[in-house]
C-alpha cells in the first residue's frame, strides 16, 4: 500500500484515468477499487462517483461493495498498518487477547487510526501462517508467535518511531522495535 494521500491532495484526474483503464474489464468494480486504494491509500468519495458512472451503477451500489470488503478504506489510514489475525487457529492461540490489548494500547477500535495518524488497526481473517499463531502483520511484514509482551513492544516501538523512518518490525538493532 502506498502512503495515504491527504484528502485535499487527491488527484481526481489520476483516479479517472485508472477507472477508464479498467472499465471494460469484466467485473471491473473490484479492480478499480484496488487500483485507487493502491494509488491513493484509501477510496475517496470522488472515486465512488467516477466508478459508478463508468460501470453504470449507483453510488450506493459502489458503497455497498466497499463496505462489504474489509480491506477497503474510505478515510486515510495511518503511517503504519497493524493487522491482527482473527482466524480460528490464531483465536485458539490467543489472538482475542491481542485484539483487546491492541485496542487498549492504541485507544482505537478496528478500522480506525490513532489521533496522530500513525497507526491504523485492522482485522484480517487469515494470514496463512497458522502454525506460528497468533499472527499479526505490521505494514507488509508478517510477525508470528505474538504474545502480549511482544505486541506491547511492537506498539510502543511504533509510538516511539512516529517521526523516524524505517520498518518497526525489523527489530530494535536494525532501527525498529524489538520483537
Amino acid at each position: 500500500m502506498n502512503p495515504t494521500t491527504p484528502p485535499d491532495q487527491v488527484d481526481t484526474a489520476r483516479m479517472a484515468a485508472l477507472v477508464h483503464s479498467l472499465q471494460d474489464q469484466p467485473g471491473a468494480v473490484l479492480p478499480m477499487l484496488h487500483a485507487i486504494q493502491q494509488a491513493v491509500g484509501f477510496i475517496p468519495e470522488q472515486a465512488v462517483g467516477l466508478i459508478a458512472k463508468a460501470v453504470q451503477r449507483t453510488p450506493a451500489e459502489i458503497h455497498g461493495v466497499i463496505s462489504f470488503y474489509h480491506q477497503f478504506r474510505t478515510t486515510p489510514g495511518g503511517a503504519h498498518r497493524l493487522q491482527i489475525c482473527r482466524a480460528e487457529a490464531c483465536q485458539a492461540r490467543g489472538s482475542r487477547m491481542l485484539e483487546q490489548q491492541a485496542k487498549a494500547l492504541l485507544g482505537i477500535d478496528y478500522h480506525a487510526t490513532t489521533a496522530d495518524q500513525q497507526i491504523s488497526l485492522e482485522a484480517v481473517y487469515c494470514l496463512g501462517n497458522c502454525a506460528t499463531g497468533p499472527n499479526i502483520r505490521l505494514n507488509d511484514r508478517l510477525v508470528g508467535r505474538v504474545d502480549g509482551a511482544k505486541l506491547e513492544r511492537i506498539i510502543e516501538g511504533l509510538k516511539g518511531l512516529a517521526s523516524v523512518a524505517g520498518d518497526p518490525a525489523e527489530g530494535h538493532a536494525r532501527g525498529g522495535v524489538m520483537v
